[in-house]
């Protein structure tokens, strides 16, 4: 089953201010009938690339069978991560860069890379504000998150 994903991070200009993710998870299943997920989390002092490997992940952790999954996302620091390699690179090293330059949310990477196992995944770059629907209908999300500064429930809509 191919499972469509479609992330956004929002950290609101200010790594010591409120940000949030949004992801929508959509799929057709085997009686034609679409369904979409959405999920949404406010957090605060953190930063958007944090944010954006949440959304990834959320939507990863989602899935309980093993999927075809395509993951659209508007970060290059999440899609570059894995298209060219970078976090081979980096457990290769010991989670270093360049001059033993750490690296970032070692245990988010850890943790998507967990969730990514689980399933045959390909990491899409999509630019942002580009008028795609679910790509805004993410960013949507992302800035309530980032606003709410506090949980806001899963909305689950079965079509």
């Amino acid at each position: 089953m191919l499972v469509n994903i479609y992330t956004d991070g929002a950290a609101r200009g200010n790594p010591d201010g409120p940000g949030g993710y949004g992801t929508i998870l959509s799929y057709i299943d085997s009686k034609g009938t679409e369904h979409i997920r959405e999920f949404s989390q406010g957090y605060k002092k953190t930063t958007n690339n944090r944010m954006e490997l949440m959304a990834a992940i959320v939507g990863l952790e989602a899935l309980i069978k093993p999927c075809t999954v395509h993951l659209y996302s508007d970060s290059q620091y999440l899609v570059k991560a894995f298209n060219e390699h970078w976090v081979d690179g980096w457990i290769k090293k010991g989670w270093k860069r360049g001059k033993n330059e750490p690296v970032k949310n070692v245990d988010l990477w850890k943790r998507l890379l967990a969730a990514k196992e689980q399933h045959q995944v390909t990491f899409i770059w999509v630019k942002g504000h580009d008028g795609h629907a679910q790509n805004e209908r993410c960013d949507e999300l992302a800035t309530t998150a980032a606003d709410g500064c506090n949980l806001i429930d899963d909305i689950i809509n079965e079509i």
